[in-house]
């Protein structure tokens, strides 16, 4: 029943299918950002073998990890306590 997988013209319906639902002005845009995550996973990987992965880490006694950065409010907006105050106000 199925001798050969995928042959070319399956390819090409697929291919067709991509372009009707996606349009031709999206297909390159995620091309390229997909390409970009393959490049970061591999990068990702490589640096993980070569430190020797997360259980060389722990085993180590790597410690805990650097804490996240504060959370920092965008330039031009206000505090959460000064927003609803502004709002209650305008009540």
């Amino acid at each position: 029943m199925l001798r050969n997988g995928l042959e070319p013209w399956h390819l090409l319906i697929v291919a067709i299918v991509f372009l009707v639902l996606f349009g031709s002005k999206k297909l390159p845009d995620m091309a390229r950002s997909l390409g970009k995550s393959a490049r970061i996973l591999k990068s990702e990987a490589a640096a993980m073998k070569s430190d020797g992965g997360p259980a060389a880490e722990r085993a180590s006694g790597g410690g805990p990890a650097a804490p996240a950065p504060a959370a920092t409010q965008p330039s031009g907006s206000a505090p959460a306590g000064d927003r609803d105050r502004d709002r209650d106000r305008d009540r």
